[in-house]
């Protein structure tokens, strides 16, 4: 019988940040595929554009006007998923149907000026104040007495439900902590407990020497394809030195950031040759104002793109009704990013 071959044969990940699992079965990347194929977008937009809600002295759908901004410009969301008029309730049907009120805010950020540029276009001083605008937001979003969390993404791309294609964000912050970072709080401060270590640091550290897995790094982060990835060319970006939000980042930190997104987000547009979608977002530590000295900052980016620039991966079946699955190695995904850096 053959020894086992990470390889070769079907095996499950373990994901220390959530506490759950991921099927892994390589022998299924060489199966031919005659599934949905996505059209392509590779239209050229221009640098303005008189109809988009975000550039600049434009009309948005509320009738605002944009500022003639030259930089970076934030707004609340006029069609927020969260509002802070929310007034505080609860709907209880014993203990199986309960529902309540969540407050928060909703805002846009605009990236850049310009319409045609994403943050794999930008430059690296450019991503830096967007960085900076992070941060400005993270700190004054969580100074709100009812902001328990600050969630910063970005959808990029139309198959990634992206209304507007002007390079732009968005950050909600809201009363509850969500799903996704509440199990990343609990599993890192067990770690924590354990080991009086970061469990990302430990990580971090465990990568760095296998090497296998490593796209990119410089002073201040590492991007790589996590071991436990679920998406075919998922990516995070971690900081090497341990600490908890974007807050606590010094200004070569922030630089050494921007980097580490302008080369990530660069080298996806290369893999199939095409602007590249994906979601992406920074986990980072409650603002809820309690101690999370386990709590270790990073940036997630999940891409569904599989096979080419029109094959995407479904979550679907068994990934729906039991874990997900893949079927490409992360390790041969880190192989494919890093070449070309």
């Amino acid at each position: 019988m053959n020894s086992f071959d990470l390889k070769e044969h079907p095996h499950r990940r373990f994901n220390p940040l959530t506490g759950e699992w991921v099927l892994v079965s390589p022998h299924r990347a060489r199966r031919p595929w005659q599934g949905q194929e996505e059209s392509i977008n590779r239209e050229v937009r221009p640098e303005y554009e008189p109809t988009c809600y975000l550039c600049p002295t434009n009309v948005r759908a509320n009738g605002s006007h944009n500022p003639d901004y030259k930089s970076t410009f934030v707004f609340e969301n006029d069609f927020g998923a969260l509002q802070a008029s929310t007034p505080e309730g609860k709907h209880e049907m014993g203990s199986l149907l309960r529902a309540e009120s969540e407050k928060g805010i909703s805002k846009v950020i605009c990236f850049s000026p310009r319409h045609d540029l994403t943050l794999a276009d930008m430059e690296v001083a450019d991503i830096k104040k967007v960085v900076d605008l992070w941060q400005h937001e993270y700190d004054e979003l969580g100074k709100i007495d009812f902001i328990n969390y600050v969630q910063i993404f970005e959808n990029k791309g139309q198959v990634m439900g992206c209304s507007n294609p002007h390079p732009h964000g968005q950050i909600w912050a809201q009363s509850t902590i969500p799903n996704e970072p509440a199990k990343e709080t609990e599993q890192q401060t067990n770690y924590y407990k354990q080991h009086n270590r970061s469990l990302l640091h430990d990580y971090v550290t465990i990568e760095l020497k296998e090497e296998s897995r490593i796209v990119f790094q410089n002073d201040g982060f590492v991007v790589l394809v996590p071991f436990w990835a679920v998406w075919p060319f998922e990516t995070i970006i971690i900081s090497k030195r341990h600490f908890q939000h974007i807050g606590q980042m010094t200004e070569q930190e922030k630089a050494d950031f921007a980097e580490a997104i302008k080369t990530i987000t660069a080298i996806y547009d290369k893999v199939f040759n095409v602007s590249f979608p994906y979601s992406a977002g920074i986990h980072q530590q409650p603002t809820d104002g309690k101690a999370y000295p386990g709590w270790h900052f990073h940036m997630h980016f999940f891409p569904p793109l599989l096979r080419s620039a029109s094959v995407k991966k479904f979550m679907v079946g068994y990934e729906m009704l039991g874990s997900p699955q893949r079927d490409i190695t992360p390790e041969t995904s880190a192989e494919k990013l890093k070449s070309l850096l």
